[in-house]
């Protein structure tokens, strides 16, 4: 497992990169960076099974919870990178621009937890999307939606299982940002309303996201990913 010092490390370029405007250049010089310092093969490339494996197991402790996270940016960027490879009848430039820094972000989570777990890190997995109209917006903004509240949900259930006073800073980071995700698709759904922070995701009595444990996440996760998912040993 990589030393929490060498993982602030790589926080910080994170935190670096996601603090400015995330073009596909910025991108792209951020990811190669990364991959030269570890020596990782990243996903996409032929080591990576298309397949996905029939089981995986996410581990015990602070591993277990950073490979729960590792699963679910997977499974956002595997989303987001269908929407911008197949947009949806109707897009406008401002929804392409909003998505592509989307899938950048998720790019850029995955990534970096792939780098972080090192050998700890659970294999590439494979996802279903046929419930998903990728040529209808609302299909796909619905989707969108419904897994940025599930991250938010996921990682405020998380935090508070961690060990490591460095993984929950990492951990408050990245549900920041995926809150700005959740709140600007909602907008998208219905424009000029009070749906950006909806009464679905954060309590009315006292203004606080909704949080959820692992097993609750995974279980709505579930129909989209293919295969297996050990999480019997997590702490909880």
């Amino acid at each position: 497992m990589t030393k929490i010092s060498e993982i602030e490390g790589k926080e910080r370029g994170l935190s670096n990169a996601l603090t400015s405007r995330v073009s596909r250049k910025t991108f792209l010089k951020y990811a190669g960076a990364s991959a030269a310092v570890s020596g990782l093969v990243l996903m996409g490339c032929s080591k990576d099974d298309p397949k996905g494996p029939s089981s995986v197991d996410l581990g015990s402790g602070d591993t277990g919870i950073l490979n729960y996270a590792y699963l679910l940016e997977q499974l956002e960027a595997a989303f987001y990178t269908q929407v911008i490879a197949s947009p949806y009848s109707g897009i406008t430039g401002d929804e392409t621009t909003i998505l592509t820094e989307i899938k950048m972000h998720e790019l850029a989570h995955r990534d970096f937890f792939k780098a972080a777990l090192s050998s700890s890190a659970i294999a590439q997995l494979s996802f279903d999307f046929s419930s998903i109209n990728f040529s209808d917006r609302a299909s796909v903004l619905g989707a969108a939606k419904t897994f940025e509240d599930l991250g938010v949900s996921a990682y405020n259930g998380a935090g508070k299982l961690f060990t490591s006073g460095g993984y929950l800073l990492l951990a408050g980071k990245i549900v920041s940002v995926e809150a700005r995700h959740a709140s600007t698709l909602r907008d998208l759904l219905n424009p000029f309303s009070a749906d950006f922070a909806g009464d679905d995701v954060i309590t009315v009595d006292n203004g606080l996201d909704l949080a959820k444990a692992p097993a609750d996440v995974l279980m709505a996760a579930a129909k989209y990913v293919k295969g297996t998912v050990k999480y019997d040993n997590l702490p909880s």
